[in-house]
């Protein structure tokens, strides 16, 4: 079982994940100093796990590019739908 915390911190990545522009590999993102203290934790975890390429941000690797993909996709899902 996932705890309260981990939640909350998973939810934070995948946030950031979906800030990432994933058109291009030129493009990336740069969090400074006064961004949401959650949202730079979530960078710092997401580099640790070798999603993003720096602490504070920059681009998303191949395996970013990958877990952002999904994420998009669990969001596109759990949109309500027409019917």
């Amino acid at each position: 079982m996932i705890g309260a915390g981990s939640v909350e911190d998973m939810l934070a990545e995948i946030r950031l994940l979906l800030q990432f522009p994933r058109h291009s590999r030129l493009a990336g993102l740069k969090l400074h100093t006064d961004a949401e203290p959650m949202l730079r934790l979530a960078a710092e975890r997401l580099y640790s796990k070798g999603l993003i390429s720096q602490a504070d941000g920059g681009y998303l690797t191949d395996r970013g590019i990958e877990a952002a993909n999904y994420a998009q996709l669990l969001v596109d899902s759990l949109q309500p739908t027409m019917h």
